[in-house]
């Protein structure tokens, strides 16, 4: 029982600290309108992002996104301490919902600070939230892809 609730709360709690105290930094220290160059590929930026991934759908508003976050966490929590998956992946998950959910409630939209540009391909911002349920989202198809082989 140990590791199905005190290991994820040890990394959700990691991931959503790293979260906030990065987004608060880059609210604080980062004029909307500027850019700090910290390698050739990587900028730092302040970007109020509405919507969801890149910006979309930002017209189905605020609130929308903080129901849709709710479930989400609810059913990974729910998933961590009920399943035999992998915990760290469903940990990942939840801890990038909870730390946008946190701007989304706190702010009226979240903070996306991390710009990347490889051979003039541009990424959109995005931030350690968005990080940690994108990686969580690759462990999880690279699990289900090598259960199914």
């Amino acid at each position: 029982m140990k590791k199905r609730v005190v290991y994820p709360l040890v990394i959700i709690s990691f991931i959503v600290l790293l979260d906030q105290i990065t987004k608060y930094l880059a609210r604080t220290f980062i004029h909307p309108m500027e850019t700090i160059e910290l390698l050739p590929v990587l900028n730092l930026v302040s970007v109020r992002n509405q919507g969801a991934a890149f910006g979309m759908f930002s017209s189905l508003g605020n609130n929308f996104f903080i129901c849709i976050s709710v479930a989400a966490i609810l059913f990974m929590l729910w998933v961590i301490i009920t399943s035999r998956e992998d915990y760290r992946i469903f940990s990942m998950l939840a801890a990038g919902a909870i730390g946008n959910l946190i701007d989304r409630l706190t702010l009226g939209y979240v903070v996306d600070f991390m710009d990347v540009t490889v051979s003039g391909h541009h990424w959109p911002a995005f931030n350690v939230a968005d990080s940690a349920l994108t990686i969580g989202i690759a462990f999880l198809l690279f699990n289900l892809i090598i259960k199914r082989n």
